[in-house]
């Protein structure tokens, strides 16, 4: 997979990928990530980027061309682009599974106050990390970023993956490592019996009580699907 990360302050996002699963992913060639400045495709002379709204408003937004000139050099019939907005669909577990299916992703950071709207004409989604304001995409960027990777073939032992949460819609399971007890704590008994079967019993139901407790949403979208 190839990813493309498009923002004013590669700065925010350079670092982030030369640590931890991520570095291993692209050590590995198992993915290649690169950091595009959008700002080095403004047409005007002093590479300006952004300007104030038509019919006024406060703030500036993202001009179209930078955006437009950056994708015709960027974009082949491979290529997925989505850009980071909090209007977008929120995004979860299942969508970064979905994404793993695309060779090229393209990820638009936006910054200031929006986007000229006409960029939302040659996306194909636009993506929301929550319900909250942050003062660019560079941060949700990552995350997608960190979520998609992870995924993908060879990065990570395929038996973890399966057991985290929100791989079937429930919160992980409580997890322990030794020492067995400490300061009275104790580790259930259950999982240092060695019976396979009633270990894996006593997940999922600890995986269905933690969801119904923290997180009941989860549950009803189960039962919706």
């Amino acid at each position: 997979m190839q990813i493309d990360i498009l923002t004013l302050f590669p700065s925010m996002v350079e670092g982030f990928l030369t640590e931890s699963i991520i570095k291993r992913a692209i050590s590995a060639n198992l993915v290649k990530i690169n950091v595009v400045n959008f700002r080095d495709y403004s047409p005007l002379n002093n590479k300006q980027v952004d300007d104030t709204p038509y019919g006024g408003g406060a703030g500036m937004l993202i001009r179209c061309e930078p955006i437009f000139e950056c994708l015709d050099h960027l974009k082949t019939k491979d290529s997925h682009v989505i850009l980071l907005s909090p209007e977008g669909s929120t995004y979860k577990q299942k969508k970064a599974q979905e994404l793993t299916k695309y060779k090229h992703l393209i990820l638009i950071c936006g910054h200031y106050e929006g986007f000229d709207e006409r960029i939302k004409t040659i996306v194909d989604e636009i993506i929301s990390v929550g319900d909250f304001v942050l003062t660019g995409g560079e941060i949700p960027a990552c995350a997608i970023v960190d979520s998609v990777v992870r995924l993908l073939p060879g990065v990570i032992n395929s038996d973890s993956l399966e057991s985290e949460s929100f791989t079937n819609n429930l919160l992980d399971y409580p997890q322990y490592t030794k020492p067995s007890e400490y300061r009275g704590l104790k580790v259930p008994d259950i999982l240092i019996s060695g019976n396979h079967q009633k270990i894996a019993e006593y997940r999922h139901n600890e995986q269905l009580a933690k969801t119904k407790k923290l997180r009941p949403d989860l549950l009803k979208e189960n039962q919706d699907e």
